[in-house]
């Protein structure tokens, strides 16, 4: 009888539990919803007003990015100086000149490559273990002391081995500043942030232009140290103001610590906006992460292969690597290039400086864009006219005089402003929102493996192709990549889906249910519906999936 007794009294227990599981449920999923509407609602300068921390913070953490932009423009334009040729390259006979060997110059940017594969898998590990802040300051320790290698290399062989370890804090950034800057601010701020590390990259590169162009007169060893003594500038600053950052929502939500996710939000967003619900929008992020559960999503590198993020891995590393094969590394090749081709170094360095300008021109000109029209669209097209440029770069090569060769530097201008106008930063924006939020660190990471994997083959087949102590085929070389750009196109037509405007739980849901990539924009999705499998509202202008 007793035992009876019990059973009735646990059988009431459970119901009395699943009752109340069921109300906190349906308040979650309730304020979760208005949370949601308020942010599809919200404007660029209400969400400017709310978010002013979240946006310094993240162009905080997104500015690690210029020490890699500049770097990797820098070892290009260094191609072009005598004494850094002289000190790390051989003598040419033929033409009576110094010259590192195209074997050399690939061993230089592959070293860096591989240097960000190893950090990139290492800060997928460490960002989801102890956070974006904890990866960011470590990495940042880490730069600042392997530029000394750089900077003190009495040999080719000691750079390149400065090159690979530089690459590896390189490779953590990469990884963690889309993640947090996708992941402090609203949907409206989303693609604005996230952009901006391609003008971060574009500030690098002007800044390596600059520096060489003051240095490049020298005769002396300092025409190369100056240009890697000042990679010194960047951490330090940047390091003092990581230390005081403040750590990401959704980490600490998928971490199980609401309250530590709601103090990073407060310190994130304005104190002052009566309107604004900080529990509502967490309960908006553990919303999209049960969501995310209740699809099997788990954590590990092997879960970003399985279901329906097999096809958002396949999506996000395509969209990186679209990045390295549509012409874009002509452009870091710029200054050599163009000595190549026979113009002055100094007046190849000021040609250069004007065309990383003319980038970040390009760039912010991308913020007004991206506003109107969606990334897709920006993206496609963005692609055919960089098609279009490489073929013109390619045909002006049949031309031997003056004219041509500043044609061709032109070219090469209006080449980098349709990148940073289209591709370069909404590739930033893309990555971000269309991978899972559970797996984003890790999808990113594997994205960005792919592209330091692919750019490896790029560096050597352009290498190569500039160098005079090889094919030598000079601005031919443009052809070669006209080719691959089409691939990238045509790829990138029928796969790539349109976020714009999308929450990431509606994002999870167009995903789980198999939406065409073209049909991503017209398709209607509720993602609070109360049976995600059987109820779940979609739709479309004809109705159909």
């Amino acid at each position: 009888m007793a035992t009876q007794k019990g059973d009735d009294y646990a059988d009431r227990s459970h119901e009395h539990a699943d009752v109340v599981d069921m109300k906190h449920n349906a308040v979650l999923i309730e304020e979760a919803k208005h949370a949601a509407n308020a942010e599809q609602r919200m404007t660029l300068l209400k969400a400017v007003k709310l978010y002013p921390k979240a946006i310094s913070w993240s162009v905080l953490l997104s500015s690690t990015l210029i020490m890699e932009g500049y770097d990797l423009a820098l070892l290009g334009s260094l191609y072009a100086s005598p004494v850094f040729n002289k000190k790390f390259g051989t003598y040419n006979a033929a033409n009576g000149k110094w010259a590192v060997s195209a074997a050399w110059q690939s061993g230089l940017s592959n070293g860096a490559r591989a240097g960000e594969i190893f950090g990139l898998l290492f800060a997928g590990w460490v960002s989801d273990r102890y956070g974006y802040k904890v990866t960011t300051v470590g990495s940042l320790i880490l730069m600042i002391m392997f530029i000394f290698v750089l900077f003190f290399a009495p040999n080719i062989q000691v750079l390149v081995a400065g090159e690979v370890l530089c690459g590896i804090p390189w490779g953590a950034f990469q990884s963690v500043t889309p993640a947090y800057a996708s992941e402090v601010a609203p949907v409206v701020l989303r693609p604005y942030l996230t952009t901006f590390i391609n003008m971060c990259w574009v500030i690098g590169q002007f800044f390596a232009a600059a520096v060489n162009k003051g240095s490049v007169g020298r005769a002396d060893e300092w025409a190369y140290k100056i240009p890697f003594g000042v990679q010194w500038v960047w951490p330090i600053p940047i390091l003092v103001g990581v230390i005081f950052a403040p750590g990401s929502p959704w980490w600490h939500v998928r971490h199980g610590n609401r309250e530590a996710a709601k103090a990073s939000l407060l310190r994130l967003t304005s104190r002052n906006d009566p309107s604004f619900n900080a529990d509502e929008t967490i309960a908006m992020i553990e919303h999209t992460n049960e969501l995310e559960k209740q699809m099997k999503e788990g954590l590990t590198y092997r879960d970003c292969f399985k279901g329906i993020d097999l096809r958002r891995t396949e999506i996000v590393v395509g969209i990186w690597l679209v990045q390295t094969l549509g012409g874009q590394n002509l452009m870091g090749y710029f200054p050599y290039f163009l000595t190549q081709a026979g113009m002055d170094a100094s007046n190849s360095f000021s040609l250069s400086m004007g065309q990383y300008a003319l980038g970040m021109i390009g760039t912010a000109g991308s913020w007004f864009l991206m506003s109107r029209v969606g990334r897709r669209t920006i993206h496609f097209s963005g692609l055919c006219c960089q098609l279009l440029i490489l073929i013109i770069v390619g045909s002006l090569s049949f031309s031997d005089t003056n004219g041509s060769v500043w044609a061709i530097g032109a070219m090469l201008i209006v080449f980098t402003f349709v990148y940073d106008f289209t591709v370069g930063p909404v590739t930033y924006s893309l990555i971000s929102e269309l991978s899972s939020t559970r797996l984003k660190a890790k999808t990113i990471v594997l994205a960005r493996a792919g592209y330091n994997a692919s750019n490896i083959f790029v560096n050597v087949m352009t290498n190569y192709q500039l160098s005079s102590t090889a094919w030598n085929w000079g601005a031919r070389t443009a052809y070669f990549w006209a080719g691959t750009c089409l691939l990238s196109a045509i790829w990138v037509f029928f796969r790539l889906p349109e976020p714009k405007g999308r929450t990431y739980a509606e994002l999870d849901l167009l995903f789980e249910h198999q939406i065409s990539a073209r049909k991503f924009a017209e398709t209607k999705i509720d993602p609070f519906s109360p049976q995600l499998d059987d109820e779940i509202q979609i739709s479309t202008k004809n109705g159909k999936k």
